[in-house]
Protein backbone atom coordinates (compact mmCIF):
# COMPACT_ATOMS: atom_id res chain seq x y z
CA UNK A 1 0.00 0.00 0.00
CA UNK A 2 0.99 3.65 -0.71
CA UNK A 3 1.83 5.51 1.96
CA UNK A 4 -0.44 7.97 3.89
CA UNK A 5 1.92 11.18 4.35
CA UNK A 6 2.87 14.30 3.07
CA UNK A 7 0.68 16.90 0.99
CA UNK A 8 -3.11 15.73 0.98
CA UNK A 9 -3.86 17.79 -1.43
CA UNK A 10 -8.00 18.12 -1.65
CA UNK A 11 -10.07 19.82 -5.02
CA UNK A 12 -12.91 22.46 -4.89
CA UNK A 13 -14.73 23.36 -7.26
CA UNK A 14 -14.86 26.58 -6.87
CA UNK A 15 -11.11 27.15 -7.22
CA UNK A 16 -10.82 24.38 -10.49
CA UNK A 17 -12.25 25.17 -13.60
CA UNK A 18 -13.72 21.84 -15.73
CA UNK A 19 -11.38 22.98 -18.52
CA UNK A 20 -8.48 23.49 -16.02
CA UNK A 21 -9.10 20.30 -13.92
CA UNK A 22 -6.85 17.32 -15.62
CA UNK A 23 -4.10 20.10 -15.50
CA UNK A 24 -4.35 21.48 -12.20
CA UNK A 25 -4.61 17.62 -10.68
CA UNK A 26 -1.33 16.21 -12.97
CA UNK A 27 0.58 19.88 -11.93
CA UNK A 28 -0.30 19.11 -8.27
CA UNK A 29 0.99 15.31 -8.84
CA UNK A 30 4.00 16.71 -10.90
CA UNK A 31 5.23 19.20 -7.60
CA UNK A 32 5.12 15.82 -5.27
CA UNK A 33 1.46 15.56 -4.12
CA UNK A 34 1.06 12.10 -2.78
CA UNK A 35 -2.53 11.61 -2.27
CA UNK A 36 -5.42 14.06 -3.79
CA UNK A 37 -9.16 13.86 -2.17
CA UNK A 38 -11.95 14.83 -5.01
CA UNK A 39 -14.56 16.99 -3.42
CA UNK A 40 -17.06 18.16 -5.37
CA UNK A 41 -20.78 19.02 -3.72
CA UNK A 42 -22.52 19.95 -7.12
CA UNK A 43 -25.22 18.05 -8.25
CA UNK A 44 -23.83 17.69 -11.60
CA UNK A 45 -23.40 13.68 -11.57
CA UNK A 46 -21.86 13.41 -15.05
CA UNK A 47 -18.94 16.19 -14.34
CA UNK A 48 -18.38 14.29 -11.16
CA UNK A 49 -17.91 10.76 -12.47
CA UNK A 50 -15.78 11.91 -15.85
CA UNK A 51 -13.54 14.42 -12.75
CA UNK A 52 -13.55 11.53 -10.53
CA UNK A 53 -12.19 9.13 -12.98
CA UNK A 54 -9.75 11.04 -14.13
CA UNK A 55 -8.33 11.85 -10.87
CA UNK A 56 -7.66 8.55 -10.26
CA UNK A 57 -6.08 7.89 -13.50
CA UNK A 58 -3.34 10.26 -13.39
CA UNK A 59 -3.19 9.46 -9.60
CA UNK A 60 -2.34 5.60 -10.55
CA UNK A 61 0.22 7.09 -13.17
CA UNK A 62 1.60 9.36 -10.32
CA UNK A 63 2.01 6.26 -7.91
CA UNK A 64 -0.89 8.86 -5.83
CA UNK A 65 -3.40 8.05 -3.23
CA UNK A 66 -6.68 8.75 -5.15
CA UNK A 67 -9.43 9.38 -2.51
CA UNK A 68 -12.78 10.36 -2.95
CA UNK A 69 -15.11 13.05 -0.22
CA UNK A 70 -18.14 11.35 1.31
CA UNK A 71 -19.97 9.37 -2.21
CA UNK A 72 -19.15 5.58 -1.96
CA UNK A 73 -20.94 5.10 -4.52
CA UNK A 74 -18.63 7.07 -6.78
CA UNK A 75 -15.84 5.78 -5.13
CA UNK A 76 -16.67 2.49 -6.06
CA UNK A 77 -17.52 3.29 -9.92
CA UNK A 78 -14.33 5.03 -10.20
CA UNK A 79 -12.44 2.47 -8.39
CA UNK A 80 -10.85 4.87 -6.04
CA UNK A 81 -8.06 4.25 -3.47
CA UNK A 82 -10.83 4.86 -0.93
CA UNK A 83 -13.26 7.61 1.18
CA UNK A 84 -13.60 10.61 3.59
CA UNK A 85 -16.38 10.63 6.07
CA UNK A 86 -17.10 13.86 7.86
CA UNK A 87 -19.62 13.68 10.49
CA UNK A 88 -22.80 13.90 8.16
CA UNK A 89 -21.43 11.20 5.69
CA UNK A 90 -22.05 7.38 5.90
CA UNK A 91 -20.99 5.50 8.44
CA UNK A 92 -17.47 3.84 8.74
CA UNK A 93 -19.02 0.66 8.93
CA UNK A 94 -21.02 1.12 6.20
CA UNK A 95 -18.27 2.33 3.83
CA UNK A 96 -16.31 -0.32 4.45
CA UNK A 97 -18.91 -3.04 3.65
CA UNK A 98 -19.36 -1.26 0.42
CA UNK A 99 -15.97 -0.90 -0.44
CA UNK A 100 -13.90 -3.65 1.06
CA UNK A 101 -11.09 -4.44 3.43
CA UNK A 102 -8.36 -2.95 1.48
CA UNK A 103 -10.39 0.60 0.61
CA UNK A 104 -8.28 3.58 2.50
CA UNK A 105 -10.81 5.41 4.93
CA UNK A 106 -10.61 8.81 6.31
CA UNK A 107 -12.29 10.65 8.64
CA UNK A 108 -12.78 13.60 10.11
CA UNK A 109 -12.53 14.51 13.63
CA UNK A 110 -12.69 18.33 13.81
CA UNK A 111 -11.09 18.84 17.30
CA UNK A 112 -12.19 15.38 19.12
CA UNK A 113 -9.99 13.13 20.32
CA UNK A 114 -12.57 10.67 21.44
CA UNK A 115 -14.14 10.61 17.99
CA UNK A 116 -10.48 9.70 15.89
CA UNK A 117 -9.75 7.14 18.81
CA UNK A 118 -13.36 5.68 18.35
CA UNK A 119 -12.42 5.59 14.53
CA UNK A 120 -9.15 3.94 15.10
CA UNK A 121 -11.18 1.08 16.56
CA UNK A 122 -13.70 1.10 13.68
CA UNK A 123 -11.00 0.32 11.25
CA UNK A 124 -10.22 3.82 9.75
CA UNK A 125 -7.07 4.21 8.04
CA UNK A 126 -6.10 7.66 9.06
CA UNK A 127 -8.07 10.66 11.20
CA UNK A 128 -8.11 14.47 10.12
CA UNK A 129 -8.23 17.33 12.64
CA UNK A 130 -9.33 20.81 11.76
CA UNK A 131 -9.55 23.32 10.87
CA UNK A 132 -6.08 24.34 12.26
CA UNK A 133 -6.26 27.95 11.06
CA UNK A 134 -8.35 30.12 9.71
CA UNK A 135 -9.41 28.73 6.40
CA UNK A 136 -10.84 30.53 3.25
CA UNK A 137 -12.89 27.57 2.02
CA UNK A 138 -14.53 26.81 5.62
CA UNK A 139 -14.66 30.17 7.13
CA UNK A 140 -17.47 29.12 9.53
CA UNK A 141 -15.51 25.98 10.57
CA UNK A 142 -14.90 25.34 14.42
CA UNK A 143 -11.13 25.53 15.13
CA UNK A 144 -9.49 22.97 16.51
CA UNK A 145 -6.37 23.12 18.99
CA UNK A 146 -2.51 22.85 17.73
CA UNK A 147 -1.87 20.48 20.62
CA UNK A 148 -4.59 18.22 19.72
CA UNK A 149 -2.10 16.76 16.64
CA UNK A 150 0.56 15.71 19.26
CA UNK A 151 -2.22 14.13 21.99
CA UNK A 152 -3.13 12.26 19.08
CA UNK A 153 -0.11 10.96 17.84
CA UNK A 154 0.46 9.85 21.08
CA UNK A 155 -2.73 7.38 21.60
CA UNK A 156 -3.60 6.96 18.06
CA UNK A 157 -1.46 4.22 15.85
CA UNK A 158 -2.96 5.14 12.52
CA UNK A 159 -1.73 8.36 10.20
CA UNK A 160 -3.26 11.52 11.22
CA UNK A 161 -3.81 14.66 9.15
CA UNK A 162 -4.02 18.70 9.56
CA UNK A 163 -6.62 20.38 7.54
CA UNK A 164 -7.99 23.93 7.55
CA UNK A 165 -5.55 27.39 6.27
CA UNK A 166 -2.54 25.60 5.77
CA UNK A 167 0.07 27.66 3.86
CA UNK A 168 3.28 27.21 3.63
CA UNK A 169 3.70 29.99 6.48
CA UNK A 170 2.08 27.64 9.02
CA UNK A 171 2.85 24.21 7.96
CA UNK A 172 6.28 24.32 9.57
CA UNK A 173 4.04 24.61 12.79
CA UNK A 174 2.13 20.88 12.03
CA UNK A 175 5.29 19.20 11.00
CA UNK A 176 6.99 19.70 14.63
CA UNK A 177 4.03 18.31 15.97
CA UNK A 178 5.21 14.78 13.84
CA UNK A 179 1.98 15.39 11.55
CA UNK A 180 1.93 12.78 9.22
CA UNK A 181 -0.49 14.53 6.38
CA UNK A 182 -1.03 17.87 5.57
CA UNK A 183 -4.13 18.65 3.46
CA UNK A 184 -4.20 22.15 1.52
CA UNK A 185 -6.90 23.25 -0.87
CA UNK A 186 -7.01 27.17 -1.48
CA UNK A 187 -2.90 27.56 -1.19
CA UNK A 188 -2.53 24.80 -3.61
CA UNK A 189 -5.31 25.23 -6.25
CA UNK A 190 -5.57 28.99 -6.16
CA UNK A 191 -1.96 29.45 -7.20
CA UNK A 192 -0.70 30.75 -10.62
CA UNK A 193 1.78 28.05 -10.13
CA UNK A 194 0.42 24.77 -8.50
CA UNK A 195 3.43 22.40 -9.62
CA UNK A 196 5.85 25.05 -7.49
CA UNK A 197 3.64 25.54 -4.56
CA UNK A 198 2.94 21.23 -4.41
CA UNK A 199 6.90 21.38 -4.50
CA UNK A 200 7.53 23.96 -1.92
CA UNK A 201 5.21 22.94 0.48
CA UNK A 202 5.62 18.66 -0.35
CA UNK A 203 9.68 20.16 0.58
CA UNK A 204 8.60 20.35 4.00
CA UNK A 205 8.43 16.25 4.27
CA UNK A 206 11.80 15.76 3.09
Amino acid sequence: MLKLAGIYAVTDEQLITEEKFNRAIEAALQGGVKIIQYRDKSNDRQKRFKQAKNLCSLCRQYEAISIINDDLELAKTVNADGVHLGKNDASLKEARQTLGSDAIIGVSCYNSLSTALLAEKNTANYVAFGTMFPSPTKPDAKPADLNIISEAKQQISIPVCAIGGITEKNIQQLVQQDIDMTAVISSLFSTSDIKATANALSKHFT
